[in-house]
């Protein structure tokens, strides 16, 4: 097992925390209303779910690819396609009519645990980010490398975690945000289409080798 496959699974992990997406503005609507200790118990909470979810889409990865690379390219494919739709989405979304609302949360750390383990997104996104950057390794995957590989994504989650506190307490990030709450999402949108892109370009490479 190389270093590079756990940095990728590193990676993997601050990539899921760091790319915007449902739990990314509801963090950033909590720190802009009511700061990096509200940011930090909502991140604590939610910390639970990315552990649960992460250790199922690596499971899941690591299963199909115990199978043959031939499942984890079709796999790659299929998340690829997953990521380029909510991409397109986020890319093309519409201001609301009613706009953003900044209201305040009387238990930030349990709504972060609720968020995190509820959100019926976290698995495919999870699945997805992780079998974008692991498809490069899929010959290095066993069962064996599972709870190291977990571990090396949790490095990564708490990572990205310290990155989005630092940055949701910044007086200009929370003024920006609430000016630019579009485009935020909008750049988001950007972000899932280059990992699913990414995904599209491995996996459909190898199937494209047995073709």
């Amino acid at each position: 097992m190389s270093l590079s496959l756990y940095l990728a699974g590193a990676i993997a992990g601050a990539a899921y925390t760091l790319t915007p997406g449902p739990a990314f503005l509801a963090l950033l609507g909590i720190g802009a209303g009511q700061g990096r200790v509200a940011g930090l118990k909502f991140l604590t909470g939610h910390f639970v779910g990315d552990i649960l979810w992460g250790a199922l889409a690596l499971t899941a990865i690591i299963g199909s690819a115990s199978l043959g690379t031939l499942v984890f390219d079709i796999l790659g494919v299929i998340c690829g396609g997953y990521l380029l739709l909510l991409g397109w989405r986020a890319v093309t979304v519409k201001q609301s009519i009613d706009g953003a609302l900044n209201t305040e949360v009387a238990q930030p750390l349990r709504r972060g645990l609720a968020f995190g383990i509820t959100n019926p997104k976290s698995y495919a996104v999870a699945i997805a980010m992780f079998t974008a950057l692991l498809a490069a390794h899929a010959g290095e995957l066993t069962w064996v490398s599972l709870p190291p590989l977990l571990l090396a994504a949790c490095a990564g989650f708490v990572a990205g975690d310290a990155i989005l506190v630092w940055v949701i307490g910044a007086a200009p990030v929370r003024r920006l945000y609430r000016r630019h709450e579009l485009w935020v999402t909008r750049i988001s949108g950007v972000i899932f289409l280059g990992f699913g892109l990414q995904a599209l370009t491995q996996s459909g490479a190898g199937l494209l080798r047995r073709g």
